[in-house]
């Protein structure tokens, strides 16, 4: 079995967490049967391994997902920097076009477009950060998810499974004496 293993295994450093999950499963599924069992005989330390592994992966997923949480919150202040310079510069046209009421009416209207377009724009950019979050958050759940699932199934399986005896067979059999004395003697025939 630590053959199958170590041709199948990459580097850990390479391995992300769904990688791992499947590298237990490939050890399950290949491992060899106990006879007249539906259990599996498979290596403690690999699957140990693999799951000392997993766990040291977890961080790396969260780390990585705060890290485009932040990417996401600075692209929303960049927008939204971007969109207070439009708003500012805006205003600034706005104040050096007041000769005629005209001009201030198109210099309003200019602007209200440019805050409407800065302001949509930055609705979309934090949409389109908070649904690119939400797909990464929700891909750690299904992984997550999935090695609880396999875990409890691992757990399943390594049970050992009781096996019923008939109760007709319970009735034949007869009971062991209580007292000492009932018990056969061969030295008195």
């Amino acid at each position: 079995m630590t053959d199958f293993y170590n041709e199948h295994v990459r580097p850990e450093a390479a391995m992300d967490f769904a990688e791992l999950i499947d590298e237990l499963l490939l050890i399950v599924e290949n491992a060899k049967s106990m006879p007249l069992s539906s259990s599996v005989l498979v290596s403690r330390d690999e699957m140990t391994e693999i799951l000392l592994a997993a766990r040291d992966a977890i961080p790396v997923e969260v780390a990585r997902a705060r890290r485009l949480l932040a990417e996401q919150n600075e692209l929303i202040a960049q927008a939204e920097r971007e969109a207070n310079a439009l708003i500012d510069e805006a205003r600034a046209q706005a104040a050096h076009l007041v000769q005629r009421t005209e001009v201030v009416r198109q210099a309003n209207n200019h602007a209200e477009r440019i805050v409407a377009e800065a302001q949509t724009q930055a609705i979309s950019m934090r949409r389109e950060a908070e649904d690119f979050i939400d797909k990464k958050l929700a891909g750690a759940e299904i992984v997550i998810d999935r090695v609880a699932r396999t875990l409890a199934a691992g757990r399943e399986r390594l049970q050992p499974k009781l096996v019923a005896v008939p109760e007709a067979v319970v009735d034949e059999v007869e009971p062991i004496p209580a007292s000492g004395s009932d018990l056969f003697d061969q030295d008195s025939f």
